[in-house]
């Protein structure tokens, strides 16, 4: 039998009414990772939350099996990264291949000071299981299962939601309301919002698999394999032999009959096979089918996620390609940052012009994401033919032209920045760690043992000094004095990377190098939020008025986001895709273009690169044809 996982169902919640009068603080539509990391958030800052599923349990099926590290903190943050760590499969890296030949092996960023893996490797359906189970055991969350919302009143004060419960239909009042119901969001519906941006034309049938093998943990991705030709597959291994297998519909399938499961058993079969023969995978014989879906590429989002009392957050407020895993790694920043704003803003430490801060932020985070997330959908289902044509030279090229392959490399997830939000404060040195750049978890040795940088500031603001003086010691307990002030629901940590042992700090003897890393001089303090996020750098002279500067959600006028900066070989793909895409006279242009650039190179650096690249890129050689009269 399949260790398929199962998950527990609830029976239907009755839910009493609330009178106008006394309405909920904070109540979260969904139970999926989003809502429940905000409402776990919220309910470690003091803040009661009640939480409404439309479910009777938590999702089946894969859907979302990628958590980055930064996710992971969070999850610790939370409380529930034991439980996460205790099934999930770490790895660091991938293979793409460009029909059976391996054309890129990327590793993300990991070294002996990491505390956890770049990515592990386990089910959405499991996370939000772990998730609900810890809100259940929460005393203030109250998560109403089979609670679907079926209306919705705004007003100044609150909102008001008609809902559908075991006991018949009932009304609730809340001063605060987290949309956090996913991409098809009846929160957004009910509030008249749609989402705006790009909808690419790649079309995917998504699948978990139980199958015994081998192969190892590590992102795996075909190009035009023998076994599904024209087509692109990808795999990766999850708990308890189960495969996620997802892969590319053509513009000429027929999404409904690709989408049955004899069609799906057909596909899958094929690729296992052609697996064994290519490269002898052991136990590649009887597998299941236990899951499967249907996927399209999308990069849209709110143009605010703020509106009034209502809130959005994750796939209810934007929605990124699933190409580099930014779905639900993006959401649960979306959750920890609203959370502790939110909560500043409930206790009535801070204006509620805070959360526009949240929604800016987060806004920019999306625009992050997508910028990446966008190249590597153009490499994996390419919506043109300049993009398409460009997609395959760059596979073939980089058989024979290694130097191009990270232009494939799929751009996985990592933690966004938050250095042009308006509570960020500007620092003077234009090296080493900037405020708004999140802050990478490291180990280190403190006074009372092993930890890491995140695990001694806890789950709330951290006042960093690097090597103080005793004068320095103190300017960072006054610091750490006024953000105290200021939000006294949170936890504020002030921690001494190096200097002496001192009851006023958390003192680090050993600190992996991480003040080095940082390029940050003794006796300079770097403030950190709840979130992870650098809020400050500096002096203690330059720190002051720190914490009101969160109080009113800082400045009244944003500040324009980055220009992303493409390196060369990035920007002539781009270029040449549109180029390509904006003329009728394809193979006139890139002749043309050859003509030009051979001129710039002379022949001989143009007849070393044609012998290169000659047919499809992969094996073959070009030979030239004999000279004639």
């Amino acid at each position: 039998m399949s260790p398929y996982f199962q998950p527990t169902h609830h029976t239907p919640s009755v839910l009493d009414p609330t009178p106008q009068g006394s309405p909920l603080r904070v109540v979260v539509v969904g139970a999926g990772p989003v809502g429940l990391a905000t409402a776990l958030g919220l309910a470690r800052r003091g803040v009661p939350v009640t939480v409404l599923e439309a479910e009777t349990a938590v999702s089946f099926g894969s859907r979302a099996i990628c958590i980055s590290r930064h996710s992971l903190e969070v999850a610790s943050r939370l409380g529930v990264d034991t439980a996460l760590a205790d099934r999930a499969l770490p790895w660091t890296g991938g293979r793409t291949f460009y029909g059976d030949q391996e054309v890129l092996h990327f590793l993300m960023p990991h070294d002996p000071h990491h505390t956890r893996p770049p990515m592990v490797n386990i089910s959405q359906s499991e996370i939000e299981q772990v998730m609900a189970d810890a809100a259940q055991a929460e005393p203030l969350i109250d998560l109403h299962w089979g609670t679907p919302v079926a209306g919705m009143t705004r007003t100044e004060s609150g909102v008001a939601l008609d809902v559908d419960t075991a006991a018949g239909p009932a009304t609730v009042h809340a001063d605060w309301v987290v949309a956090a119901d996913g991409g098809r969001s009846r929160m957004r519906e009910l509030a008249g919002l749609r989402l705006q941006g790009t909808a690419y034309e790649g079309r995917y049938v998504i699948a978990d698999i139980h199958w015994e093998s081998a192969l190892p943990t590590e992102r795996m991705v075909w190009f035009d394999p023998p076994s599904n030709p024209g087509s692109t597959v990808i795999m990766h291994r999850q708990p308890d032999d189960i495969w996620r297998i997802d892969y590319q519909l053509s513009p000429e399938d027929d999404a409904d009959v690709e989408t049955t499961e004899e069609r799906i058993r057909e596909r899958i079969a094929q690729h296992l096979a052609w697996l064994e023969r290519s490269v002898g995978v052991d136990g590649s014989g009887p597998w299941t089918l236990e899951w499967h879906g249907f996927y399209k590429a999308r990069a849209l989002a709110l143009d605010d996620f703020v509106h009034g009392r209502l809130l959005f957050a994750g796939d209810a407020a934007h929605l990124v390609p699933i190409f580099g895993v930014r779905g639900l790694n993006s959401g649960m920043e979306d959750a920890e940052t609203l959370a502790w704003m939110l909560a500043a803003v409930v206790h009535d430490d801070a204006s509620d012009q805070l959360l526009q801060a949240y929604s800016r932020e987060r806004h920019h985070a999306w625009q992050q994401n997508i910028s990446n997330a966008g190249k590597s959908t153009l490499i994996m289902t390419p919506g043109t033919e300049g993009y398409r044509t460009t997609r395959d030279a760059l596979l073939g090229l980089s058989l024979v032209r290694p130097e191009f392959s990270h232009l494939i490399d799929p751009r996985q997830s990592s933690a966004t920045h938050a250095r042009t939000s308006v509570l960020t404060q500007r620092c003077a040195a234009s090296d080493g760690l900037q405020p708004g750049d999140p802050l990478e978890d490291r180990a280190i040795t403190t006074s009372e043992g092993g930890s890491s940088l995140h695990e001694v500031r806890g789950p709330g603001f951290g006042v960093y000094v690097i090597e103080p003086s005793a004068i320095d010691l103190v300017g960072a307990t006054r610091v750490a004095d006024q953000l105290r002030s200021v939000l006294p629901h949170e936890q504020v940590t002030t921690i001494a990377l190096g200097g002496t042992v001192t009851p006023d700090a958390v003192t680090v003897l050993d600190d992996g190098g991480t003040a080095q890393s940082w390029s940050v001089p003794a006796g300079e303090i770097v403030v950190v939020r709840p979130d992870g996020l650098v809020l400050a750098r500096g002096r203690t002279d330059e720190l002051v008025g720190l914490g009101e500067r969160l109080l009113g959600g800082g400045e009244t006028s944003s500040i324009d986001g980055e220009v992303a900066v493409l390196d060369e070989r990035e920007q002539v793909w781009l270029d040449l895709s549109d180029a390509l895409d904006g003329t009728q006279d394809r193979e006139g242009l890139l002749a043309r273009l050859a003509f030009v650039l051979g001129a710039e190179v002379g022949p001989e650096r143009l007849r070393a690169a044609l012998a290169e690249v000659a047919p499809a890129g992969r094996t073959e050689a070009l030979t030239p044809a004999p000279a004639t009269r």
